[in-house]
This record gives C-alpha cells, sequence and structure tokens, in this order.
C-alpha cells in the first residue's frame, strides 16, 4: 500500500511543477490521475476493502463541496442577461440531451426498460469543468465561448440532479409494492423542495455571515475559508436530515451564497484553484484505482458503442438544436457542443444512484457512466490543446456579437 501511496504523491508532485507547460499539450491533470490510480490498482500496488463504501463516502463529499463552489461562482444576472448561449444550452440543451440519449439508448439497449435507460441519459447529461479547462483556460478561444462552457458546466449539474432522483426514485418503486405513484411523487418533491429551501436560506445566511465578519474584521482570510467548509458541510447534512436532498441542497446554497457575496470572497477562487483541484485529483485517482478496473472488464460492445453515440452525436446534436435562432455560427454550434466532457459528476451521481436504488441496475449503470467518464477524459483531453488554438484562429479571437 505504501508503494501505491507513494506513486501517487510522485504523479502529484510531478504534474504540479509541470503543469503550466503540460497545459498546451493533450496531456491533462484528469487524464493522468484517472490512469495512476487504474495502474496502481493492475499492478496491486494498493488494496482497498470494502472499495465501493469508501469511494462512496469520498466521492460523496467531493461532491457536496464542488456543487458548492461551483455554483457559488456563477453571476445569475450575467448568466440572464447576457449572450444567452448558456441560458438555452441548460434549459434546451440538457432535457434535448436527455430525450435524444433515451431514444439512443433503446437501440443499444433493448432488453433494459425504457426508466432504466432514461436514468443511464440522465446521468450520462451533465459536463465536467474540470475536463474542460484546458480550453475554459485558453486565451485564445474567445470570450463568450468560455465564459458559456464554464457556465454551463457549473450548473448542469445541479439541474440534472432532481430529474436524476425522480427517475431513480421511480425505478425502485416498481420494485416496490408497497408503495403508490402519489409515494414516488411525495418522496421527490419533498427532496428536492426541502433541499431548496435549505440550500436558500443556508446560503443566505452563510453569504451575511461573511459579509458582517469582512465589515467588522472579526477574522482572516484563513479562518474564514474553514468556517465556509463546515458551512457548506452544515447545508448538506441539514437538508438531508430534514428529509430532503443534501447534494440540491449544496448546490442552491452555493447560488445563494455565491450572488449574496458578489464576488467578495476570494476564498471560493482560491480554493477552487488550490485545495479544489486537490480533491478534484483526489477523485478521479480513486475513479482509477477502484471503480475503473471492473467497468473495463464489464465493457461490451453495446456499452462503448452507446458512450461513443452519446460523445459525438447526442450533446452536439442537443446543443446544436439548442442554439438555433440565435447568432452562434456552425463552428461554434460544434464546438461547443462536443466541449461537453464527461467526469465526475457522471461518476459521482453513477455513485448515488447504486445507493438508491436495486444493486444490479446500480452496477449496470456504473459500468457505462465510468466507462464514459475514462473514454472522454482521453478523447476530450486529447483534442482540447489542439481544437481549442484551431478555432481560436478560426474565431480571429473575437467574441461573436
Amino acid at each position: 500500500m505504501e508503494i501505491g501511496i507513494l506513486v501517487i504523491l510522485f504523479t502529484v508532485v510531478a504534474y504540479s511543477m509541470l503543469a503550466k507547460r503540460l497545459a498546451s499539450t493533450v496531456i491533462t491533470a484528469p487524464m493522468v490521475f484517472i490512469f495512476v490510480g487504474f495502474f496502481v490498482n493492475y499492478f496491486d500496488l494498493f488494496q482497498v476493502k470494502d472499495s465501493q463504501e469508501i469511494l462512496y463516502v469520498i466521492a460523496e463529499i467531493a461532491l457536496f463541496v464542488l456543487l458548492f463552489l461551483d455554483a457559488s461562482q456563477i453571476n445569475l444576472q450575467r448568466l440572464i442577461s447576457h449572450n444567452g448561449w448558456p441560458l438555452r444550452m441548460l434549459v434546451i440543451g440538457l432535457p434535448l440531451s436527455i430525450l435524444i440519449g433515451t431514444l439512443v439508448g433503446m437501440l443499444f439497449f433493448p432488453d433494459w426498460s425504457i426508466i432504466l435507460i432514461a436514468l443511464t441519459a440522465s446521468i450520462l447529461a451533465p459536463t465536467d469543468a474540470a475536463l474542460s479547462e484546458a480550453v475554459i483556460n485558453n486565451k485564445s478561444v474567445p470570450e463568450d465561448e468560455r465564459q458559456t462552457l464554464s457556465t454551463e458546466s457549473g450548473l448542469n449539474d445541479g439541474l440534472a440532479l432532481p430529474i436524476i432522483l425522480f427517475i431513480a426514485s421511480y425505478l425502485a418503486l416498481e420494485h416496490t409494492s408497497t408503495n403508490t405513484y402519489s409515494d414516488w411523487l411525495m418522496l421527490g418533491g419533498s427532496q428536492i423542495l426541502i433541499g431548496v429551501l435549505v440550500g436558500i436560506l443556508m446560503g443566505w445566511i452563510s453569504g451575511r455571515l461573511l459579509l458582517l465578519d469582512e465589515a467588522r474584521k472579526l477574522s482572516s482570510e484563513v479562518f474564514e475559508g474553514i468556517g465556509i467548509l463546515a458551512l457548506i458541510g452544515i447545508t448538506y447534512l441539514l437538508a438531508n436530515i430534514l428529509g430532503g436532498n443534501g447534494f440540491i441542497g449544496a448546490f442552491v446554497g452555493g447560488l445563494t451564497f455565491g450572488n449574496v457575496v458578489k464576488k467578495q470572497c476570494r476564498f471560493i477562487y482560491e480554493f477552487t484553484e488550490g485545495e479544489g483541484q486537490m480533491l478534484v485529483w483526489a477523485a478521479f485517482t480513486i475513479i482509477g484505482l477502484g471503480l475503473l478496473p471492473q467497468a473495463l472488464e464489464q465493457l461490451t460492445l453495446p456499452v462503448a458503442g452507446y458512450i461513443i453515440v452519446s460523445l459525438f452525436f447526442v450533446r452536439p446534436l442537443a446543443i446544436y438544436i439548442a442554439l438555433m435562432g440565435t447568432k452562434a455560427k456552425l463552428s461554434t454550434r460544434l464546438f461547443l457542443g462536443w466541449f461537453g466532457p464527461r467526469g465526475l459528476a457522471t461518476a459521482l451521481f453513477a455513485l448515488l444512484v447504486s445507493h438508491e436504488i436495486l444493486p444490479e441496475y446500480g452496477q449496470a449503470i456504473l459500468v457505462v457512466a465510468i466507462n464514459a467518464v475514462w473514454i472522454s477524459t482521453l478523447l476530450h483531453g486529447i483534442s482540447a490543446a489542439f481544437l481549442a488554438k484551431h478555432y481560436g484562429r478560426l474565431m480571429g479571437n473575437k467574441s461573436e456579437e
């Protein structure tokens, strides 16, 4: 085990020292750490007992922290009033991705129920900002496109979650004779409603506390950051205790918090760029270490075919349709459609669902989700630097009006 940890730590040091140089290459951090985790497992350098439970706990923490932090950086006013691309991609593109993904899935998984396929399509719909970093941070790409991808990836995981919860609850209901459809609606509705209410309340309280603390100089940035992390945990746990969904609470709490403090909390941005990166690296390492080996063993032609069609056809078509009627050019629609990599949200939602529904369904979904993550990590990582540079040159590095 010590050797495995040593290999992982050496990788962290090496990547940290070369991060700026690697940013212009086809090598991305998620790509490095997911495969390091896999090879550590492959050579039996790290053994984890009850890995599924350990992974779930770590994934749970990573998800609610990242949901809060990503949402807190979204400017709702800008989202509504700016060029409209992110809003269209979220309101039209996300549901279309799920719908088209469900229809395509019926061709690849004829033995699956349509509800199970819809759940899988919903889990594959959210995109990952960590995998899009090579594009979002590339100055050769016009600002509108970079902000569009950043905003979409920051919000679509939180928007997809209620859909995933409803479908997962419905699937579980089909195999439980004691529950009725009204119970399903009450359960799903209460989880979402209570999660939203707790998120708004805790986000507002957290924001006001931070502003008050800043105004009266009662603390320092270091301790304020620790306090914010604790408040994120409180928001998540409080929503769960009251019968809501903690992830929705964390997401809505982040949205509310960010729009209360209005960029007056430097910790959020510093954490996202520093410690947040470590959290992302750790999560991808864990995926490679504990989930990827089993997913590869169960990778079949239908699963691989569905993932490839999902990446190359489902999302690009959904985004193309969503941006119809805007001034986005064909090249812009294709560019935004392609850069929808599947990453942490897909893996963590699959883990979440596997704990909520029948085990055999959870395993089937995990196989699709984890294979989608590594394939997307590879394809989007390899294409990011090249396509960003080519697209920036094509657009003359100017935002479209």
